[in-house]
């Protein structure tokens, strides 16, 4: 009865692997499968009439998966296991004495009779050689990392005294990178690689700010604190301003808008709020300091640092409506996510425009406010770059235009500031864009801070058809060169993975950027540009071949192969299809919002990198479905594109079991001597045990969104990982010294001060993300050493 069960088993896999197989083969990829089909085809035959030539033959199934797996793959563990795992664990099943034992040699019967059996069983020995084969291979398979990058950042301090840009007391952190440098260093010197292990929680708030059953799909928690003196200033995701005490987390005050939930909102979170002290008002006077507050209903609140009471000389009694001038004004569509940038008086904002929901949306113009009346300075809108005067009354910007979501970066010495720069929706349409657009479309533009004129700008990515926007602040600091000449420069990751270090009085290249031909071959009313920009230092990773393909088992795994093979996929800028097209790096991005950490002093920089590749598959307009009452928007799955010819249907590429089709590591920790423009290391970051239906934590290397964080203690800390967990790690080798366990998902970037107990605090925020779907939470975390 056993071997019948076991034959009608291996008569299933061979149908389901011949099925699968010949699709593949179809489409060009590889025969193995068909191979394979047979095999157990013929295993299942000789099984059903007990013939001990079914042991012979699945030991050439697995000796043939083995030479066919190692071809692909070589000693790489997850791939290898995944190709070979259920065929050899097939082959122990096989080697039970109920099944061999009823393989008898001496007969070609049915079954057996009794002196049949006795006169012996079937040989194990060629199964049990072609098993043994296969768990050697294994065995150094799990030894090895072919992913890994080992070596070292240099230590010296080539800088003793850095530009950390605007002055902060190095126990504060006073911006959203600390500094309008962006740098994401503390100066604080207390934790060590060595006594790093020993952090201890302090404290732990609640904010009281959670997801909600109507909140959109990306309803995240992204913050990072200001610590000024004793008082740390937050927001959270539905725009709640909070002020605690550094020390203790004891709230302080709190100021709720009340912003009303949308669904027609792409994004519900909020990264931060803007600090500003006012000199023109005695000390004692209310709204000498003052917390600006951008909220997801697109108005920018003014609050009295001290109390949280509204400041109501600003704007109108202490609200700035920020949709006037925008001729399209669709609800839901416009807001700010990134904290406004404060300096020469000024308050400069951008805003996130919903991608792909309409044709007819809110423009991304830039602003500049004064900072205590909110009267409007200038306005650079990039779809009418030369006009920065204030617009009229009656007057509107450009829609559409190329916005800027992320947060800028500014050097007041150069009297500049940095704008990562989007591209004009829909994403994946280019028609129609003017001369204006295809300049500053997914760019990072320097603009004059005090007229709002453009100083220099450069393009990342050609009539950006993939939604590569310029999605990090770009991060300031000066290099040292081989000749000993400092630099002032800037560091710009982006999504496709190239990192730009760029002179950042004129925008040119310090590390070399060269123009590489790129797949062409755009539907017929758009087109794709023959050549794209490439730094000199780039994580981008190496093309998808079908052998990257993968599953945790080989049943979706070879899914992941058909699927990749019925794709379009000519490498990066493969141009949006109505076939479907794979994207990779995909939309998350290599990098994203969190940015990368550079230490100013070594200048070295700290880094996630993350691969993850995504498919968009353009539809036709009268192909797309009303919309249901109860769609909420996201960045996954259909984007309506109202107005346009097409939508677009987008996502990761993921096999049947929800989980990534490429192989792993998704994720990375890196190191890069940014004088150099050298990788130093990359080692895999983080573990499954959030992701997989067993909690177990192991260390393939997983996605994250989020930044990291420098101390001058030599240690790097990050969250941001798909598992829930703080990190921290030895900033010159990468390695990891210490983790804790998150209450939520740690999605924002974490900072450090120093409290009145002179101890050095490093916190994060744990509160999840909706898109990546960690544990959602409200949890404000603090640890310092015992």
């Amino acid at each position: 009865m056993l071997v019948s069960l076991t034959a009608i088993l291996f008569a299933f896999i061979g149908i389901a692997l011949g099925y699968g197989g010949i699709k593949l083969a179809l489409l060009g990829g590889s025969l193995y499968y068909i191979i394979t089909a047979a095999g157990f085809l013929l295993t299942a035959i000789l099984l059903f009439t007990r013939r001990a030539a079914a042991l012979w033959v699945y030991a050439l199934i697995i000796l043939g998966t083995l030479g066919w797996a190692f071809y692909e793959v070589g000693f790489d563990w997850w791939p290898l296991g995944s190709r070979g795992g259920i065929i050899v664990l097939l082959g122990l099943w096989l080697l039970l004495p109920p099944i061999r034992k009823a393989l008898s040699p001496a007969s070609r019967e049915v079954a057996p009779t009794i002196e049949q059996a006795r006169a012996g069983s079937a040989s194990p020995l060629p199964l049990l050689g072609a098993i043994a084969a296969a768990l050697i291979v294994a065995g150094i398979s799990i030894t090895k990392d072919p992913h890994n990058l080992d070596g070292s950042l240099p230590t010296e301090a080539v800088a003793a005294t850095p530009d950390m840009g605007n002055t902060v007391p190095d126990g504060e952190w006073h911006q959203y990178g600390r500094t309008q440098y962006g740098q994401r260093y503390s100066p604080l010197t207390q934790i060590t690689p060595e006594n790093v292990a020993s952090l201890q929680l302090a404290w732990q708030y609640q904010t009281g700010d959670v997801r909600q059953p109507q909140d959109v799909t990306e309803t995240t928690y992204q913050v990072t604190p200001l610590k000024i003196e004793d008082t740390l200033y937050l927001c959270t995701p539905h725009n709640i301003a909070i002020a605690l005490d550094a020390d203790t987390g004891k709230e302080k005050w709190r100021y709720n808008p009340e912003v009303s939930a949308n669904t027609q909102r792409q994004h519900q979170t909020c990264r931060g709020v803007t600090y500003w002290k006012d000199q023109s008002v005695a000390a004692d006077q209310a709204c000498y300091e003052r917390v600006y507050l951008p909220t997801s209903d697109a108005h920018l609140i003014a609050l009295d640092a001290k109390t949280g009471q509204i400041c109501e000389s600003f704007a109108d009694k202490g609200v700035l409506d920020l949709t006037r001038g925008m001729k399209y004004n669709p609800s839901g569509y416009y807001y700010s996510t990134s904290p406004p940038t404060a300096m020469d008086g000024k308050i400069i904002v951008g805003g996130a425009v919903n991608d792909n929901f309409s044709t007819q949306e809110q423009s991304g113009v830039i602003r500049a406010f004064d900072i205590l009346t909110g009267q409007l300075l200038w306005n650079w809108d990039s779809g009418n770059p030369d006009v920065t005067t204030p617009i009229a009354d009656g007057e509107h910007y450009t829609t559409n235009s190329p916005n800027s979501w992320s947060v800028f970066s500014a050097d007041e010495k150069l009297g500049l500031i940095y704008i990562p720069l989007g591209n004009q929706v829909p994403d994946q349409l280019g028609m129609g864009r003017s001369e204006a657009v295809e300049k500053y479309s997914s760019s990072i533009t320097a603009l004059d801070v005090k007229t709002g004129q453009v100083r220099w700008v450069r393009q990342t990515v050609h009539h950006d058809l993939w939604d590569m926007d310029v999605p990090a602040q770009p991060v300031l600091l000066d290099i040292t060169n081989k000749s000993g000449q400092v630099v002032p420069a800037l560091v710009g990751p982006t999504k496709q993975g190239d990192i730009y270090v760029l002179d950042r009085r004129t925008g040119e290249a310090i590390i070399p950027v060269t123009e590489v031909a790129a797949p062409t071959g755009a539907i017929p009313e758009d087109f794709s540009a023959p050549t794209q920009p490439l730094s000199g230092l780039s994580f981008n990773p190496p093309p998808l071949t079908e052998a990257n393909m993968w599953g945790a088992t080989m049943f979706d795994q070879l899914a992941c192969r058909i699927q990749f093979r019925s794709l379009r996929y000519e490498g990066r800028y493969t141009p949006p299809s109505l076939q479907g097209t794979i994207v990779y790096p995909g939309n998350f991005g290599v990098f994203n919002w969190g940015s990368v950490a550079v230490d100013p002093k070594r200048q070295v920089m700290f880094g996630m990198p993350t691969y993850l590749a995504f498919t968009s598959r353009l539809v036709p307009a009268d192909q797309i479905p009303p919309k249901g009452e109860d769609e909420k928007a996201s960045e996954q799955g259909l984007n309506r594109n109202d107005g346009a010819p097409y939508g677009v249907f987008m996502g990761p590429l993921l096999s049947p079991l929800g989980i990534p089709c490429q192989s792993p590591p998704w994720g990375y920790v890196a190191g890069v001597d940014l004088r150099t423009g050298k990788i130093a290391y990359k080692h895999k970051n983080g573990t499954v045990e959030d992701m997989a239906p067993v909690p177990i934590p192991l260390k393939l290397g997983v996605p994250g969104i989020g930044g990291p964080m420098i101390t001058a203690g030599g240690v790097a800390f990050l969250g941001a990982a798909v598992d829930d967990y703080l990190r921290a790690y030895d900033l010159t080798t990468g390695k990891q010294l210490w983790q804790t366990r998150l209450p939520a998902g740690g999605q924002s970037t974490p900072m450090s001060y120093t409290g009145k107990d002179g101890k050095q605090y490093v916190l994060i925020v744990a509160g999840g993300h909706g898109s990546v779907g960690t544990k959602a939470g409200d949890y404000v975390m603090s640890y310092k050493l015992p």
